[in-house]
């Protein structure tokens, strides 16, 4: 008797429809084509170690299963489950007219119990898009999965369940959760927030202008100047997180199977704060069987790289496109992935390898040479990619001592939104462009020029502080924000002034 069973295999950060189609005929054998990997030939063991545990006999047959499309690669044990029912299904040990209603996934134990699988929510997603009328994974893995409404989620703890629900004599459990719910009560929970920070108000500012729009940044400051404290508190400034970017950046946690048991969707913008001994494959994902790499993980969210100068250069490098393009595609002899990478890059470094140069009360002990050699580690093309450049120093003991709470992260937040919403509106048209991070120089002279005064300030700066032709273009999307943030329509030369404020690396004797 011939059947099909449906599964999925996951590509990149969407799932593709897998037809298990199962024969089974006079004879002893068993063949398993379709281009199966060594974990996915291994399933036959494990199958029949869970059937006979659980009292089911496996069938003595001619057995050929095919995995279609035959030349998409299957990897995983995931395809366990669905191999096992498919076999049962054409010996009639159980009924076959629900099998075509529903997808299955899960890995087994050799007592038949069913194992976490990756990519549960992109499988859902496409089991709905396929309009099936539910989906049968492990029950680990349901929370994640039940995310996706109009579809029927069931989570099975044991292979026996699973045929017993085929077979019509139980009825396994629906999975249900209020998405929306969960996801906006959770959005303003942060047990890390700008009020614990004493003093460094400049660069709190700093910080407020980066999340309004979109900027990446990069804190020079001398050892324990509180430049990771900061950083750390920058998603409780951002704005919240809507359910289309939730449901992507679930998507790639999935993936990469990040998210746990109790995986909902996640409701914070994510942070990713990777050591600088990171490889590269790391940092932009790919592998043998692909992965997302920590760019990805930090999709609609904050990427911080502490050190900065102490990261491999080849693992900096790499970050120039992305930065640009918002997504990195990784391409490999046998296959070719995309991954989003759209995120705000916060970085930190000291300002020279002793770490106290420019320091108020201790003396820096490098040579002018040191200072110089320890910058260039950071090529030029990565610095145009950062928008802010600004100095921490290190904050007195009067206001590390001073008891009064400063701003809190809420009201700082409500300024954010509130510039981002004119964004939003200002590029409502313009696909591809939602903060002003993204303009380019068309968008630039026609929503950041400044007027006749604005221009002699930047041509005086330009001059006094010999400023690169690269830091103009990042002053005047840094103003633009500014004006946003204080709600004029047309850029001031206080916006402007303070905007070239935040370009200190680039002047030309600040190494001495």
């Amino acid at each position: 008797m011939l059947i099909k069973v449906f599964g999925a295999a996951v590509q990149g950060i969407d799932a593709t429809l897998i037809t298990i189609e199962v024969n089974s005929s006079r004879g002893c054998m068993f063949y398993l084509v379709g281009l199966p990997d060594s974990a996915v030939k291994e399933s036959h063991q494990r199958i029949i170690s869970a059937l006979q545990v659980n009292g089911y006999r496996i069938p003595t047959s001619n057995i050929v299963i095919n995995m279609a499309p035959a030349d998409i690669r299957k990897e995983g044990s995931a395809y366990d489950l669905p191999l096992a029912i498919g076999m049962l299904g054409a010996n009639e040990i159980i009924q076959s007219d629900k099998l075509d209603h529903y997808l299955l996934m899960g890995e087994l134990s050799l007592d038949g119990s069913l194992q976490p699988i990756k990519g549960a929510l992109p499988i859902a997603i496409k089991a709905r898009e396929l309009g099936f009328k539910g989906i049968i994974i492990p029950k680990q893995n349901a929370q994640e999965a039940a995310v996706v409404n109009n579809l029927n989620v069931y989570g099975a703890g044991n292979l026996k369940e699973v045929i017993e629900f085929f077979n019509g004599t139980r009825e396994l459990e629906q999975v249900h959760i209020n998405t929306r719910k969960e996801f906006y009560a959770q959005q303003s929970n942060f047990d890390l927030d700008f009020s614990d920070v004493k003093g460094q108000e400049n660069v709190k500012r700093a910080l407020e202008v980066a999340a309004a729009g979109g900027h990446n940044i990069l804190l020079v400051g001398a050892p324990g100047s509180g430049k990771s404290m900061l950083a750390k508190r920058l998603p409780s400034i951002l704005p919240p997180l809507s359910l289309g970017e939730s449901l992507e950046t679930t998507k790639i946690h999935s993936v990469a199977g990040k998210l746990g048991q109790e995986g909902g969707l996640i409701s914070k913008r994510p942070f990713r704060d990777p050591h600088h001994t990171i490889s590269t494959v790391a940092m932009t994902g790919g592998g043998s069987f692909p992965q997302p790499g920590e760019i990805s993980l930090a999709h609609n969210g904050v990427l911080f790289l502490d050190e900065l100068p102490e990261f491999n250069r080849n693992v900096l490098e790499v970050l120039r496109q992305p930065l640009e393009d918002r997504k990195i595609t990784i391409s490999r002899v046998k296959c070719n992935v995309e991954y989003p990478a759209s995120f705000t890059l916060v970085a930190s470094m000291n300002p020279c390898p002793c770490g106290y140069y420019n320091h108020p009360t201790k003396a820096c002990v490098c040579s002018p040479g040191q200072v110089q050699k320890y910058l260039n580690r950071i090529s030029g093309p990565l610095l145009d990619r950062i928008d802010l450049q600004i100095e921490v120093i290190p904050v007195p003991f009067e206001k590390m001592s001073d008891t009064h709470p400063g701003e809190s992260s809420a009201n700082i937040r409500e300024r954010v939104i509130y510039a981002r919403q004119i964004q939003s509106e200002r590029y409502a048209e313009i696909p591809g462009v939602y903060c002003n991070a993204q303009m380019n120089s068309k968008l630039l002279a026609r929503y950041a020029h400044p007027d006749d005064k604005g221009l002699v300030l930047l041509k005086t700066a330009m001059n006094r502080f010999n400023l690169s032709a690269r830091a103009y273009d990042r002053i005047l999307k840094v103003s633009r924000t500014i004006a946003d943030l204080e709600g004029y329509d047309l850029i001031q030369p206080a916006h402007l002034a303070e905007a070239i404020g935040y370009r200190n690396l680039d002047r030309e004797n600040w190494a001495g």
